[in-house]
Formats: structure tokens, sequence, C-alpha cells
């Protein structure tokens, strides 16, 4: 389907339906009204989903349930001004607003998950098996969460167990030999609660053709263990501990010739303490400790010996106090500070680095009127290895009516510069070429010069004597919320990053090999802007239709100047002669697309216990790298092509306990397989069609 298609069917099929209103009611006298969801992550206080003047989505546990998905970067793929892109090997990270994976902060339970890929978090290792709701927060989030919430904050927040003993199984099998179990044990009563979940997962991965004989994904088993206990000591204190672990085994074979694995294990443990002094106050105290572990070797294929190897070894351990004081109905406030001590050790490093970052935060939440909300709020990051930051925020929501009403905020993020980008000390040994983290080049580049492998230094190395800027943005939102009748709502947000002090590559030196040297430097500038647009409609409480869409312009300001200026030329082939390209010619940023769509109807046969689905998706076309060897990403480029995928699922529930499901993932087996083996503009994620049968047990 083209994306105009799908763009009318997500913006008018509702107004449509509003026709057909007096029918639904005469066959429903039950009309299901819009929830008075609450959400956590925006205010790290409980508040309405419909009175936050922050963009915020919620995708809930019966979602999660009837689409069949069992890994997170599923479902993030159906929301809208989300996607997923690979971005390493065997990983998917989360797209937020048209900004990269790495800008973005992964909360579970509140709490970050550590484990980075140069710079992205592997989405696809989290289970949605025992997952109560996600809240997806858009937009510069570091107010609250400091580093890394640049782009926005997902926060998975995990189920609890409902009163006496009660249980879960499911076990999903799907193409590829896939397998999915969960188990899920619960039990509540009194001031005492406690619920364990187990999660394995594995795959034989998958191999596009002409892909040099080689699986595009290596096959993998993973565990997850997630326990979580809660004790009311009275009515005021309250104290929950967690913990989770995490392991994951892979094959990895990135040639031919060479074969090995990727070992990783993960586990955090989060104690948390509540306690209420009256109507007023309100404090937590938490602690927070996590480390993730990686190993990976390769060996030649042809006689088994060692090719390489390499450890990675992160630990975070985070102590917080917040507590929040409401003066009224009206006013609320809250502050709180904390310590994030973080250390790596890592294959390649000239040191084991230390981050230590204490910080403070408030925030005010008021309402001076009936029909207006303010939030104000800042935040202050230390920091022992680059310049502190201050971040603040600031949102209105104002109801026009009871139909309409309009939200903006405004707020500083940023994310500091990873262990990567200051410690890296690594050469290659094949090629031979050398990349060197910020603070190691003052050092690293003498050595060099006495071993006599350099012929010439570029970059002066007065230049790395200060300190490596942490990358920053300002991001904009602006919204307006419709909600001509009951059943029905309508949302449109304008957003803009501003994005500051991008941390890039660049050569410093020449070697005698005839290969660089390369480190780290600030210098983009870039900026993401566009619209998403949201509508949701329930007539009763059998059907409901969403659909959203975003349309998305990415690009660099160097990069807008060259073209504004005449700078960049094109050649249409090889043979053709080149000629100059207008600041029009300019696409944009790469692997970003300009239009995204989604369409979802979820319906319930009552009478049957069954209830079913069908979810489609659109991605306009992008580029991945530039193809015509002028450094940009032009409209003469070549571009991964526009492409539509359709997910359906059926589930049956038997004598209120048993359910039966069905599914089929990319109905009509789209597909984008390399053509040869030096074809590089190819959709590396979506391996055709995949059929899936899942059975759940509730006891």
């Amino acid at each position: 389907m083209k994306f105009k298609s799908i763009f009318i069917i997500v913006v008018f099929v509702p107004f449509f339906c509003l026709s057909q209103q007096q029918v639904e009611k005469s066959n429903d006298t039950i009309i299901t009204q819009y929830l008075n969801e609450v959400v956590v992550t925006a205010t790290q206080t409980i508040r309405q989903l419909s009175s936050l003047p922050l963009p915020v989505q919620i995708i809930a546990k019966k979602e999660l349930k009837e689409t069949g998905s069992t890994r997170l970067d599923a479902i993030l793929n159906e929301q809208t001004g989300l996607i997923t892109v690979s971005e390493f090997v065997g990983g998917e990270g989360i797209q937020m607003q048209g900004l990269d994976s790495q800008y973005s902060l992964i909360l579970i339970d509140g709490v970050p998950l550590i484990g980075r890929s140069a710079g992205t978090l592997d989405v696809s290792r989290v289970s949605v098996g025992n997952i109560k709701q996600i809240e997806v927060v858009k937009g510069a989030s570091s107010s609250l969460y400091g580093s890394k919430a640049l782009a926005g904050v997902i926060n998975i927040i995990t189920d609890t167990p409902k009163n006496g003993f009660n249980g879960d199984l499911s076990y999903r099998y799907g193409t590829f030999n896939t397998h999915d179990t969960n188990i899920t044990l619960g039990y509540r009563k009194e001031k005492f609660a406690i619920q364990s979940f187990i999660n394995r997962n594995s795959s034989d991965g998958y191999q596009f053709l002409n892909a040099a004989d080689l699986n595009t994904v290596d096959p993998y088993s993973s565990y997850t263990f997630n326990s979580k206990l809660s004790y009311k000591l009275n009515e005021n204190t309250k104290i929950t501990a967690s913990g989770r672990y995490y392991i994951q085994d892979q094959i990895y074979a990135p040639t031919l010739d060479e074969k090995g694995e990727i070992n990783s294990n993960e586990w955090n443990t989060h104690l948390k303490a509540n306690h209420k002094s009256g109507e007023k106050w309100n404090s937590y105290f938490e602690f927070y400790a996590s480390r993730y572990k990686a190993e990976e070797y390769l060996n030649s294929v042809a006689d088994n010996s060692l090719f390489s190897e390499s450890d990675y070894n992160e630990l975070l351990i985070r102590p917080e106090i917040r507590t929040t004081y409401k003066s009224n109905e009206k006013h609320s406030f809250t502050s709180g500070f904390g310590l994030n001590h973080e250390t790596l050790d890592r294959t390649d490093f000239t040191t084991t680095p230390e981050f230590n970052s204490p910080f403070v935060y408030f925030q005010y939440d008021g309402n001076p009127n009936k029909k207006l909300n303010v939030i104000l709020g800042a935040r202050f990051d230390s920091h022992n290895e680059y310049k502190s930051q201050f971040s603040p925020k600031g949102a209105l929501r104002f109801e026009l009516n009871d139909k309409i009403s309009f939200k903006g905020s405004v707020g500083y993020g940023f994310k500091a510069p990873d262990f990567r980008q200051l410690y890296f000390d690594f050469s290659n040994g094949f090629v031979g070429y050398t990349i060197l983290g910020y603070n190691t080049v003052t050092t690293r580049i003498p050595e060099l010069e006495n071993e006599g492998q350099i012929t010439n230094v570029v970059v002066p190395i007065s230049e790395f004597e200060g300190q490596l800027l942490a990358e920053n943005s300002v991001a904009y939102n602006f919204g307006v919320n419709y909600n001509p009748i009951s059943t029905l709502n309508l949302e449109i947000n304008l957003f803009r990053n501003d994005i500051k002090d991008l941390i890039d590559t660049r050569l410093i030196a020449n070697k005698t090999n005839g290969q660089g040297v390369f480190s780290y430097y600030n210098v983009n500038n870039v900026h993401t802007q566009g619209l998403e647009f949201n509508t949701t409609w329930k007539p009763n409480n059998s059907l409901k239709i969403s659909g959203g869409y975003q349309l998305l312009y990415a690009k660099d300001k160097k990069a807008k100047d060259a073209f504004k200026d005449g700078e960049v030329f094109a050649r249409k082939s090889s043979n053709s002669p080149a000629f100059q390209l207008n600041e029009d010619d300019y696409f944009g940023l790469y692997n970003r697309s300009r239009h995204m769509a989604n369409l979802k109807v979820f319906y319930t046969f009552k009478k049957w216990d069954l209830n079913t689905n069908i979810r489609g998706k659109y991605r306009s076309k992008y580029g991945l790298f530039d193809t015509n060897s002028n450094n940009y990403l032009d409209a003469y480029d070549g571009f991964v092509n526009a492409y539509t995928l359709w997910d359906w699922a059926i589930n049956k529930t038997f004598s209120n306990n048993y359910e039966i499901g069905l599914g089929v993932d990319n109905i009509f087996n789209f597909t984008d397989a390399p053509e040869s083996v030096n074809d590089a503009l190819f959709i590396g994620n979506i391996p055709g069609r995949m059929l899936y049968t899942k059975l759940n047990i509730q006891f």
C-alpha cells in the first residue's frame, strides 16, 4: 500500500466512523470512555495521561498480550515516531523523533539499563512477558533523568501480583525455530507481595540469499529471571526489592573465514523505600546497582586458532533520595539528589575509567486554575570527566474547553561522552588504522611517534588538553488535543530538536603504514523537526481503531550550508559529468525516513471469547550511506525503497484460563534481500513472513 493510502485511512477513517456512532450505541449500551490512564515517568509522580503537558504515549498490557509480540523491539516498532534500526551485530536500537538510539534512555521500573554497544542499547533483549505497561516520554528529559535522555525516555513498568496465589504459563513457537517461554508466579496477601518471572527465548536466526553465505542474524538463546518483593510495614511505609538477571549466548560469524561467540550477561538489583508523612509529604529512597558483562571471541575457520577476543565489564551504582511536597490540591514540589558511580573494564582501553556524577533536581507542578497546568524543573549534574550540566525544562497545558486543549514544552537534554569516546585505544591488526579516545591522545601520540609509527600530526595535541563536551539539545514540542466525542481522540504534536556539540571522528595523524589515527571531537550541529499525528477511536467495548503518522526532517547545519553555497556536486553515473547540487537536493541524515505511519485495528468477539487484530506500519525511503562519493546524502544517492508491513493475530480463550493464539508477522512476505554480495542497500532486520502459534495458561 502506498503512503497516501495509509495516510488517508489513518486520518479520515475516524471521521467516517463518527457517522456510525448512533448505530454502535444501539448495539452496545455500555460505551467505553477513555480511561484515565496514569503515568509516572514524565514527572516522577502519578499523573493522569490526559492532563499532562508533555508528549507521552502509553502501551498497555492488554495490547502487549493481544498482539502476540514477545520482545520489546517489536512493540516499539508499532508506535508513532519510533523505529528500531540495526546498528550492530544482532542489535536493535530505538530511534525517536529522528534522533539516534544513543540519545534515548531505557528504564525498567524507573532505573536505567546499561550495556550499550557503540552507544546503542539493544532493546530486543527485553522480554515483554511480565510488563504491565510501557511509558514513552518524547523530548529532552534531562531535567529529571540526566544523561542519555536527550531524545526522551522509555520506561518499562513490570507487573505486580493479584491477591492470593496466581500464575501464568505461556509458550510461543514460530518461524526460524523460534521458541519463547514465560513462567510467572505471584502471591499477594495483606501487606506482603512477591512475583517471579522466567523467560527463555531462542532462534536459529535467518539468512538472506546472496548475503555471502552468512547468517544475517546468527543463532542465539537467552534467559531472563526477574523477581519483585514488596512489604508494607504500615499504612505509610512500603519497601520494595527487585532483581533481574539476563544471559545470552550467540554464534558470531562475520565472515566465511571467522567464527566465534558473543556471550553476555546482566544483573541488576533495586531497593526502594517509600514513606508518607501525613497528606503532604511523600519520600523515596532508592538504591540501584547493575553490572553488564560481554565476552567475544573469533577463531579462524581453517585451523580453529584464535583470531581475536574482547571483554566488556560495566558497573553502575546509583543511590537516590526524592521527596514530594503537596502544599494543596493545586501545587506540588519534587526535589531529589543522588550519585551515579560508573566503571568500565574493557579490552582496548588504556585504563579502567571511573565516572562519578552527583546530581540534584527540583520540579514544580502546579494548577493556577482549573484550565492551566504548569511544570517547571531543572537538574544539575556534576562530573569528574566533563563539564557540569544544568538542564532546565518548562511545560504547560491549557484546556480551552472540555474538547480542546493545548500543550507545549521546552527542555534541555544532554548526553555525556561515553567511556569509548574518552578512553579507547584500538589498533586494527589487519588494516592498520588506530582509534584513540579523546583523553588518551596527549599520551599515545607521543608514544607512537617515539615508536616511529607517525609520519605527521594533522591536529595539534594542544587541542586535546581541554575537555570533550557533552552533546546537548534544546527540544521544543507543541501539541493540540481534540476530543469531539468521548470515544474519539485526535492529537497533533509539532517538534524540533536543536542538537549541538555532536561528537564525531576525525583524522588526527598519519601513520607510516599509510593508515590514519582517528579520535573524537565536537563539531556537528544538527536538527530534527516535524510533526506527529495520533488518533484513537473506540465506539464500544469491542472495537478499537488507532493510527499515527510522523513527518520528519533531519539535517546537518554544515551540510545545509554547503548545498546552499553550491559546494556540493554529484554524478548520475561514474562516466557522466559532475553537476552542481542546490539546497533542495539535500535529503538529510542517514537512516531517517521522511514519512512513517501506523494503523491498528483491535476487535473482540465477546460471545466467543475471541479477539483479533491487524496492524500495519509504513516507512518511506531512506539512505544508509553516500553512494556518489560527495560525503552527503542527496537526491541522487541510492536509497532503500519504501515498504509496508502488516501483522495479524487471533486469540481464543477456553474455560477462562486457557488461551490459544495464532499469528502472522509480515503477512505479504516483504523482504529486501541484497541483490549480490556487494549490495549494502538492503533492510537487514526484516526476514520475511513469520508464522507463530502460542499457548497461555493462567492459574
